[in-house]
């Protein structure tokens, strides 16, 4: 009897080991994603400061000069919503990846086949993930059209 229960205490920390060892691949995810929410929240509270900066010196703006910091100020409340539409569907996976982690152990320790959610998990965080993506790519290119190199408020005569 004292054998039978040695046998099966080895065979759940076996299983409990194992689930470890299948944890490890969303862990490095999680670490990717974390990442990722770094880089996003460092874009956005550069925006938010560039915003700052533009509507303090709007109220002394006249003309022409108005209507460019306000076309700026346009694009980076474009740009604002990008981001935080990112940072919120990364956060998502990340919540995701750790119910997935999570359903693994718990798999371990009751007798019932949960792997339907470990698989629909996985695949909502992808979409959330591939969506998060697509958003941060959006934003960029935004920041990139928007991007003016050389002397501002320079009028060229027309070539010829």
């Amino acid at each position: 009897m004292l054998q039978l229960a040695a046998i099966q205490a080895d065979a759940r920390v076996e299983s409990i080991a194992h689930v470890i060892q299948m944890a490890i691949a969303p862990v490095f995810l999680l670490t990717g994603i974390a990442s990722m929410l770094v880089v996003l929240t460092n874009r956005l509270a550069r925006v938010i400061d560039r915003a700052r900066l533009l509507e303090d010196h709007l109220p002394d703006l006249t003309g022409e000069h108005k209507i460019v910091v306000g076309g700026d100020l346009h694009m980076l409340s474009r740009r604002a919503r990008h981001i935080n539409r990112a940072i919120g569907l990364f956060t998502t996976a990340a919540l995701l990846v750790c119910l997935i982690i999570m359903t693994l152990f718990v798999s371990a320790t009751i007798s019932r086949d949960i792997s339907q959610f470990v698989v629909a998990f996985f695949v909502i965080t992808m979409l959330c993930l591939i969506t998060g993506l697509l958003s941060f790519l959006r934003e960029v290119q935004l920041a990139i059209n928007s991007l003016r190199i050389g002397p501002h408020g320079v009028v060229r005569p027309p070539p010829g």
